[in-house]
């Protein structure tokens, strides 16, 4: 069975960090590009990074360069996101994804297979 469980989310103030983690099982994780995504309330999901396993490229949405950083442990078949100097706009429901690489566009919900069930972060202000 395939599991992304995704861990770390809860409440920080304006200009603090949190680390998110995304563990996978069910599936041959050196195969998948694990992404992040994020939605708000009322708006779309939106892609913020994404990492591929074997060669460790990393992308990032334009809004988090410079304060987020994906990472992944094969060992543990795990996939991280640090996020620091957070803003109240940083606030959603972060999901991770996995899609069967290589992917066309990390940004787009439709190239990912599976998901995980969120975690929440809020930033407040």
């Amino acid at each position: 069975e395939v599991q992304l469980v995704e861990s770390g989310g809860g409440l920080v103030q304006a200009g603090g960090s949190l680390r998110l983690s995304c563990a996978a099982s069910g599936f041959t994780f050196d195969d998948f590009a694990i992404g992040w995504f994020r939605q708000a309330p009322g708006k779309e999901r939106e892609g913020v990074s994404c990492i591929y396993p074997r060669d460790g490229s990393t992308y990032y949405t334009d809004s988090v360069k410079g304060r987020f950083t994906i990472s992944r442990d094969n060992a543990k078949n795990t996939v991280y996101l640090q996020m620091n100097s957070l803003k109240p706009e940083d606030t959603a429901v972060y999901y991770c994804a996995a899609g069967l690489g290589p992917l066309s566009y990390y940004y787009i919900k439709y190239e990912y297979d599976y998901w995980g069930q969120g975690t929440q972060v809020t930033v407040s202000s």
